[in-house]
């Protein structure tokens, strides 16, 4: 089996200003520690780690930015950067029976760092490049990182596992710790309102998520604004817009006595053009962008930092907010053609590190007032530099999409350990089937499901539909959340998906396909028909003895409840469409 030597990884830079060392130390799996040194401070030019790797038993990439194309690429591809508020420097390449074959993680997660790896044509090797230094940071005399290299044969989802366990424990990477409040399902106004904002409609509509389980609510865009524009150009002063929410601290009053908590949303870097916040920060951006009519913050001015903290620890204070939904935060960054200039004024060079001192300011004063304070980030930002800052991450808005729901759920859930994991807002059609709507729900069953349809214009069957999955859910949040998780073949956008614990196995089905429970079973298994097919196929490895079988359609109706004895083998079990079925 080819093993990586220090002689075989090469660190090079076309700068002679630099001298390389590289330490090789093997635990479980491989590290190399990689020292750069200069005779000065200095901005170190760029600088690239390379391997090549034999491509042998390799079918699948995966990292946290594939979403639905988890295809091998060329090395003449741009491959992705990672850095604080985008991704995570991982990658993982895998065989088709879902076997890790080469899984890789470097432990600078906050500065960015670029992956450029895929298939050699002239050798049919992977050409396996991290570039270093490809943005504009501090100026430095020492550095020092280490690559994780794990070519172990076990189940990919186990090794990126492991790679979440390691970033927990380097210095400067704990997790921020994660209320029981942001493992509940969530009711979100964006889908189901817009920017469209009024307290006592919001009011309606939380008081009827409560009845069906929701434990938050999130106001998002709008209750800033009377601007319907979906621009960001009256961002910047957050203050409560009175024709939406004339009392913000008695809305959230009311919100909290339904019992449940409040989250508000704040797009972090804009600072629009008709905020009277503008002409103060004008001078302060990374640059103005002319489709949002609004600035990006530059954070490396102290004062750019100030006011952010303080705008949401008033916020939080004053209002009694339980969380905040920090959005856009991967938009702090620089245009292409523009030079990352250092200003008097500033007192941090580095934008990755001021960044990072913003999100660490604003999480030590929230917590000091709120320990349980909820935050909540969107993908991309979901790396585990964001862990330490976050407790919240959400999938990217796929309004509508069951499948890229399903798929992102579960990239952030392979890598973000106990940090809870929120899907993006459900939303469906009115006049969709209740199976076709049940859809929405079942693609991400094994995350925390945030609703965003106006709830009291729900038809029967529709609220038949979230009454019954959304207690399905609660009932197995446990094994759900915090069950051993498994998801089978990532390039085929994880067909099914399993967790278990010493109680309880799920089993979800998201194409037609052979199911198998395996062997060992606990006493409860849940198969859940998430297709519109009307059977499943098991392939059972034990007798199933005196077993109970219960089915339910997508409603929630009990359809079939019996006892049952099924021997080994192949077994054809007709079902409703968006259906479970619990073998007890």
């Amino acid at each position: 089996m080819f093993k990586l030597s220090p002689e075989l990884l090469k660190v090079e830079s076309e700068s002679e200003e630099l001298d390389f060392e590289v330490e090789h130390f093997k635990e479980d799996v491989d590290y190399f520690k990689i020292s750069i040194e200069a005779e000065k401070k200095i901005d170190f030019p760029e600088v690239t780690l390379s391997f090549f790797y034999p491509l042998l038993d390799i079918q699948t990439a995966w990292h946290p930015g594939a979403g639905r194309d988890k295809s091998l690429a060329a090395d003449w591809e741009d491959g992705f950067a990672a850095k604080a508020a985008s991704l995570a420097p991982v990658i993982t390449f895998l065989s088709q029976n879902d076997q890790n074959r080469l899984t890789l993680a470097y432990s600078e997660a906050m500065e960015t760092v670029r992956f450029k790896m895929g298939v050699n044509e002239e050798s049919g090797c992977l050409n396996c490049r991290i570039i270093l230094f490809s943005q504009p940071s501090k100026k430095r005399k020492h550095y020092q990182a280490v690559l994780r290299v794990d070519s172990r044969e076990i189940p990919y989802y186990q090794s990126l596992k492991d790679v979440s366990a390691w970033y927990e424990e380097l210095d400067g990477y704990k997790p921020a710790p994660v209320s029981a409040a942001a493992k509940e399902p969530m009711y979100s106004s964006w889908y189901s309102f817009h920017q469209n904002l009024k307290a006592a409609e919001i009011e309606k509509e939380a008081r009827k998520a409560k009845e069906f389980g929701c434990e938050a609510v999130i106001v998002d865009d709008g209750w800033q604004t009377v601007d319907n524009n979906r621009g960001y150009a009256y961002c910047g002063d957050w203050e409560a817009a009175e024709s939406r929410i004339p009392d913000m601290k008695k809305h959230v009053e009311k919100i909290h006595k339904m019992g449940l908590k409040y989250l508000l949303w704040y797009s972090v870097p804009f600072v629009g053009i008709h905020s009277k916040a503008w002409p103060r920060f004008k001078d302060k951006l990374l640059f103005y962008a002319e489709a949002r009519d609004a600035g990006i913050l530059d954070p490396r001015y102290p004062e750019v930092r100030e006011y952010l903290v303080e705008t949401y620890k008033t916020a939080v204070r004053d209002w009694n907010l339980d969380g905040l939904k920090l959005d856009f935060i991967d938009q702090f960054a620089y245009e292409k053609e523009s030079e990352l200039k250092v200003e008097p004024e500033m007192d941090i060079e580095s934008l990755d590190q001021a960044v990072d001192r913003l999100m660490f300011n604003i999480r030590e004063n929230l917590q000091q007032l709120n320990p349980e304070i909820m935050i909540e980030f969107r993908q991309k930002y979901i790396g585990p530099y964001m862990r330490k800052y976050g407790n919240i991450f959400r999938v990217n808005d796929c309004p509508g999409d069951a499948v890229t729901n399903r798929v992102g759920t579960i990239d952030l859930r392979l890598l973000a350990g106990e940090t809870a994991v929120h899907s993006d807002m459900l939303m469906w059609d009115p006049e969709a089937s209740a199976a076709s709507a049940a859809l929405q729900l079942l693609n991400v069953l094994f995350a925390v499901p945030q609703f965003s349809m106006k709830l009291s214009q729900l038809s029967e069957k529709h609220l038949a539909v979230a009454e019954f999955w959304l207690g399905f859910w609660k009932k197995y949040k446990e094994v759900l959340l915090e069950g051993k998780l498994k998801a089978f073949s990532p390039a085929h956008l994880y067909p099914l998906i399993s967790s278990e614990n010493d109680q309880q196995k799920i089993i979800a089905v998201y194409d037609k396909m052979l199911v198998q429970p395996g062997k060992n079973l606990p006493p409860e298994l849940i198969l859940v028909n998430a297709t519109l097919n009307e059977e499943l196929v098991l392939d059972l490895e034990t007798e199933f003895k005196d077993k109970n079988l219960k089915i339910y359609n997508s409603q929630g109706k009990l359809m079939e409840n019996k006892k049952i004895n099924l021997e080994k083998g192949l077994h054809k079990i007709e079902v409703p469409p968006s259906s479970c079925l619990i073998f007890k």
